[in-house]
């Protein structure tokens, strides 16, 4: 990924067919298709659609309420209009019925391309880290249950987060054989776990993809991923280093996919760029946790079984008051990125080209000739001026 001076796309039949310079598409023999470019305004850009793998909401919808398709596409199309063409929809804990429900719901849209993908962040998860998850539906990992919310996801389960602390998360039965033999990855976050059963916990997931990519058995993607790092995990201490530093190491080893949220409340731009510096942009997937107050005013909102309260583009729980998901799209995390010192080519190449990887997905996440053509154009200050999906303008009006 590099930025071009004078770039164009030229889009043929909903695909891309040139990405380059405006004199060499001419030189090339494109010329006649120039008509079908797009090019960025003065001082502006042209992005790859973005692919957000962790987001449970938007436009005052959420994914883990939604009882209709309806309701659930009111959530992608606020993000899609602001260049999220590719979008995970992400339950909370939940109660198994509930989880069912969702998951029907949700495999509905994959099945129709309107959605890349379902994430459960819970309910295996930590009661001392839940965050905003509730409490009362977390519980010690069922593979069963995994295994049927999988086959009910028809292929679209991504990704699951899990606390490796639990019971029955490694070993043939384990938990991470269930998602990974599934099709899906575990994605190890909202953990109160010390180091060493973090180390195993990755090492497991690490050796059992490996062991299917070695015999040529199909894998969602290549490495495991870490749910929103830093948040819903204790803080890495000397004498006390936790679950953080094992993720970094395994993100620098080639055996892990850091997400981050990096809106500016969740994390401070400082530390964003400190990771981009530490890991390298190919172990950083950026990401919102957006919630239904995405594109929204301040408000009441909620989140699964929880009442959110949103002050000041803020969404924390109304009792409590843990951070309860983010208020930004990924654009918006792009643009935070960027002006917290990270390289502009490297923030997007985290939210475009990682979340395509993590999906395994080849068809999304790049510029590049053949592939469906989603491209983002923006001013200056990365704010959306025409987003097309799939070749085909969206509506970006509310």
């Amino acid at each position: 990924m590099q930025i071009i001076d004078d770039g164009v796309v030229v889009i043929a039949e909903r695909h891309l067919a040139w990405v380059g310079s405006a004199d060499e598409a001419v030189g090339a023999g494109w010329a006649g298709l120039l008509d079908d470019a797009r090019v960025a305004p003065p001082g502006g850009y042209l992005l790859p659609g973005l692919v957000d793998v962790h987001c449970h909401g938007g436009g005052g919808e959420s994914f883990p309420n939604a009882e209709t398709a309806a309701q659930a596409m009111v959530a992608v199309r606020e993000h899609r209009r602001h260049g999220t063409t590719s979008l995970v929809a992400s339950c909370v804990t939940a109660a198994p019925e509930v989880l069912r429900a969702r998951t029907r719901v949700l495999a509905d849209l994959c099945d129709a391309g309107e959605l890349a993908g379902i994430h459960f962040e819970g309910p295996f998860v930590s009661a001392e880290r839940c965050g905003a998850q509730d409490p009362a539906y977390i519980a010690d990992p069922d593979a069963e249950l995994t295994r049927e919310l999988i086959e009910l996801g028809r292929g679209h389960v991504a990704t699951m987060t899990i606390a490796p602390e639990k019971p029955h998360i490694t070993g043939d039965d384990g938990m991470v054989a269930a998602l990974i033999e599934g099709g899906a990855l575990p994605s190890f976050g909202h953990t109160d776990s010390e180091a060493a059963t973090m180390r195993a916990a990755l090492a497991c997931a690490s050796s059992r993809i490996a062991a299917r990519l070695m015999v040529g058995a199909p894998v969602r993607s290549a490495r495991a991923t870490a749910t929103h790092l830093f948040n819903g995990m204790p803080p890495m201490h000397h004498r006390s280093p936790g679950p953080v530093p094992e993720l970094l190491a395994a993100a620098v080893g080639g055996e892990c996919v850091v997400e981050l949220i990096g809106d500016g409340v969740h994390l401070a731009p400082a530390m964003v760029r400190a990771m981009f510096e530490t890991l390298g942009r190919e172990n950083v997937v950026l990401i919102t946790d957006a919630m239904a107050a995405a594109g929204m005013a301040d408000g009441d909102y909620v989140l699964g079984s929880q009442a959110v309260t949103v002050t000041g583009g803020v969404a924390r729980l109304s009792e409590g008051g843990a951070i309860a998901g983010g208020t930004a799209h990924l654009l918006d995390v792009v643009r935070t990125t960027w002006r917290g010192g990270v390289d502009l080519v490297d923030a997007v190449f985290a939210a475009s080209c990682q979340g395509a990887e993590i999906l395994g997905d080849h068809s999304i996440g790049a510029l590049e000739a053949g592939l469906w053509a989603d491209v983002v154009v923006t001013d200056v200050n990365l704010n959306p001026v025409e987003v097309i999906r799939r070749g085909e303008a969206v509506d970006r009006r509310r």
